[in-house]
């Protein structure tokens, strides 16, 4: 399903190493609301920052701290960035 983003919540340390978080590319943002869509999958850890990512036609998902997010291929939102934000990300 294209609209849906899975959030799990203060993952631990051995799974975010599974993952290979750390190796991962790093992004930041401001404090901003922008469209956006997902040609493919992004898995991400935030570092820093909240967000409020609403599905277009679906119901908003608060991101926050701690939080490893995939957000699925094909999925059009708009991200409303409350708190600067900094996380790992990785494509694909």
């Amino acid at each position: 399903m294209a609209d849906k983003i899975s959030v799990e919540k203060n993952p631990t340390e051995k799974r975010l190493g599974e993952l290979g978080v750390n190796s991962w590319e790093i992004w930041t943002k401001e404090v901003s609301k922008f469209p956006w869509h997902y040609d493919e999958q992004e898995r991400c850890y935030f570092l820093e920052g909240e967000v409020v990512v609403t599905p277009d036609g679906g119901k908003p998902v608060s991101i926050r701290k701690g939080d490893l997010v995939t957000f699925p291929k094909g999925l059009s939102c708009t991200w409303e960035v409350r708190k600067p934000v900094r996380k790992h990300y990785l494509f694909g």
